[in-house]
């Protein structure tokens, strides 16, 4: 069995293996990082360590977040160090086996394809399983 922290982007379902996220809570403000790449979204206090932010709709080539809609962070351990994904919505942590488990689907956009690991079939749809060093990295 393996368990994965669930958030949403833009409608569908993700996963990270529960043992790199350290914690989940809504967005802060962020301090602006000069000549970033668009990804990164910028800094964050968290307790008093700095924290680079990541907006994984952007790494994922998913269209802007409405202004509207405040995202959460999903704050993980990528290379020793702590980073924060900024997400739309912090779902629940589920249990899945292995025998639902498939390699990313065809239907992915091709950019896209190397940062998920794969999927699994649940009955409420299709839960991608991000890989966090890849995303971190693009």
């Amino acid at each position: 069995m393996s368990q994965y922290v669930t958030f949403t982007l833009d409608g569908s379902l993700y996963g990270i293996d529960v043992v790199r996220v350290q914690e989940a809570l809504r967005a802060q403000s962020r301090t602006r990082v000069p000549l970033a790449p668009a990804t990164v979204a910028g800094l964050v206090n968290l307790r008093g360590q700095v924290v680079l932010t990541i907006d994984l709709r952007t790494c994922l080539g998913l269209e802007s977040r409405p202004d509207v809609t405040e995202p959460m962070m999903v704050v993980v351990q990528v290379a020793g160090e702590v980073v924060s994904l900024l997400v739309d919505n912090i779902g629940d942590v589920i249990d899945v086996g292995p025998d639902s488990f498939e390699t990313p689907p065809d239907t992915l956009d091709p950019t896209v394809r190397p940062l998920i690991r794969g999927a699994h079939k649940l009955d409420s749809g299709l839960l991608l399983v991000l890989d966090v060093d890849r995303a971190v990295a693009a």
